[in-house]
């Protein structure tokens, strides 16, 4: 649950040694989660109606029944599959058939599933003695998220969302209500929920429970106190996505106070990226942002990829700025993270972008252009030493964000800020290619300068307004010491830079102009007019 917060500061962690997961991890079938909400079978069997001979739920509760050819066990995303069953039949997939009789339920089976079908094995998420963080690595909410999986963090269950979203609330300066964690008990949620809606929040979010299993009370308690705009959609990872309005009841003084409630996906990956997509901007929205959505950039593949046949992916990936991005010009190169599967943590943690992947089934070539949605900010781009300076290696590097701080350098002598002006760059129609060699440039040339470092980068469209709000912040609110403003400077009607910066000048210095003409001209050996 979150407040929005003004004025509070988010300090940079980082890892003081290297973290290796303990968890042992034996490949056996039995001791594997199920991905979905459904039915654990034999593959074998195929279609047809089935016994259902026990439940298996989060918590162990089924693992002692072995499924045998002709029976199903009932389990719900993150239940242990019983021993026996080789694959796993989402609820979709199937019918319930009433039944009376003493001979119990029984489930019709409606696809020809295969083995090890929504079956997630020990070990696939985070291998027993992988290297899970390395000393030195700065922690956002991926990381803690993953700190919580391997049990490195006071909890009882490993449970990664919580600690995940709590950090992801934070960084974007939240005042946070923690609820706690609940078991799938109606009446239990329900009263938390009440108090939740007693307590004057903007936001509130839940974790689990909006899936397709028969203890998923969450939308139908909130259906009770609002309504629900949906709670499906046609993405990956992030099916099981729920946002509701709440209209709490009316306080003494008669004012109307609206609660947005976001109900997230149980699956670690899909509870992160859905809060990057849905979450984030609606914070940003209510903090007052112009431009809440996180930015878009064209990347190039490095790799190729297969995508999914039904539902649009967003994959998470590592983007780089390369000198040249395949095609013979500087731009963003996208390395997949690895195995995409919505348990694993390991793809987020070194993840700063999301590649907007179509529904085609289809390979998509090494080389092809493709959107990312960029959601780590540049202090934590991993960056191609040959492309940049080795100054740069903590520095601000890329594409468009609306603001994006890389490091509080509050012992640098001169701090600088970059703002990048392109309707262009803004809407994700082009890379930011003179954002990245300006801040090569004064990075590298600190010394020289001064002892000038960039501490922040933006990327807005050519608008008075929006051009406005960053220069204003940074010089009122963060303080730094020089703006340098890349774009904007022409003479079309959309060239107004000059306009923007204008209102908010104090004293113009036109003997500056004078002597940095001067200079420039030094630098030419001939002018022709």
């Amino acid at each position: 649950m979150l407040h929005k917060k003004k004025g509070e500061h988010i300090f940079n962690i980082h890892v003081s040694r290297s973290l290796v997961n303990p968890t042992s991890s034996k490949h056996t079938w039995n001791a594997s989660l199920s991905e979905k909400d459904g039915y654990a079978v034999v593959a074998s069997d195929g279609p047809g109606e089935y016994p259902i001979i026990t439940e298996s739920r989060a918590g162990n509760d089924g693992v002692d029944v072995t499924v045998t050819p002709g029976t199903v066990a009932y389990v719900t995303t993150g239940g242990p599959i019983p021993e026996g069953a080789d694959a796993v039949v989402q609820v979709e997939d199937t019918e319930l058939i009433p039944s009376g009789s003493i001979e119990g339920k029984r489930v019709r089976i409606l696809t020809q599933t295969s083995k090890g079908a929504d079956i997630r094995p020990v070990g696939c998420d985070i291998e027993k003695d992988a290297v899970v963080l390395k000393s030195g690595e700065r922690l956002g909410a991926a990381e803690i998220g993953l700190l919580a999986t391997i049990g490195l963090m006071i909890v009882k269950i490993r449970d990664s969302n919580r600690a995940m979203i709590l950090a992801a609330a934070a960084q974007q300066k939240c005042k946070v209500v923690d609820l706690g964690i609940v078991r799938d008990d109606e009446e239990k949620i329900e009263r938390i929920l009440d108090s939740a809606f007693s307590a004057g929040v903007d936001i509130l979010i839940t974790s689990g429970g909006v899936s397709m299993g028969d203890r998923d009370f969450v939308k139908p308690l909130l259906e009770k106190r609002g309504k629900v705009y949906f709670h499906k959609v046609r993405m990956k990872p992030g099916k099981p996505l729920m946002f509701a309005e709440i209209i709490p009841e009316s306080p003494e003084d008669g004012t109307e106070n609206k609660i947005l409630a976001f109900g997230l996906p149980g699956n670690p990956v899909s509870c992160l990226v859905c809060f990057h997509l849905f979450v984030l901007p609606t914070i940003r929205l209510l903090a007052g942002w112009a431009n809440p959505h996180l930015p878009r950039v064209h990347v190039r593949l490095k790799r190729s990829i297969k995508t999914d046949p039904v539902r649009p992916e967003f994959h998470r990936a590592i983007i780089r700025w390369e000198v040249n991005d395949g095609s013979g010009v500087p731009g963003f190169v996208a390395e997949s993270t690895g195995h995409q599967m919505s348990s694993r943590l390991l793809s987020m943690k070194s993840a700063n972008a999301l590649l907007e992947l179509p529904a085609s089934g289809s390979v998509i070539s090494a080389g092809t252009s493709v959107t990312a949605i960029v959601f780590s900010d540049f202090s934590s781009f991993s960056l191609n030493k040959s492309s940049v300076s080795p100054e740069l290696s903590c520095a601000t590097q890329g594409g468009a964000t609306p603001e994006v701080t890389a490091d509080d350098s509050r012992g640098s002598e001169f701090r600088v800020a970059l703002l990048t002006v392109s309707d262009t760059v803004a809407s994700g129609a082009g890379p930011d290619r003179s954002g990245p060699r300006a801040v090569s440039v004064i990075n590298s040339s600190s010394e020289r300068l001064g002892g000038a470092k960039v501490v922040a980068t933006a990327v807005v469209p050519d608008e008075v307004p929006k051009i406005k709000e960053v220069l204003q912040r940074w010089s009122d609110v963060d303080k730094v010491d020089l703006i340098l403003t890349l774009g904007g400077t022409g003479f079309t009607s959309r060239d107004v830079t000059p306009e923007a910066t204008k209102d908010l000048i104090e004293r113009e210095t036109p003997g500056l102009l004078y002597v940095m003409m001067q200079e420039s001209l030094k630098a030419l050996n001939k002018i022709q007019f």
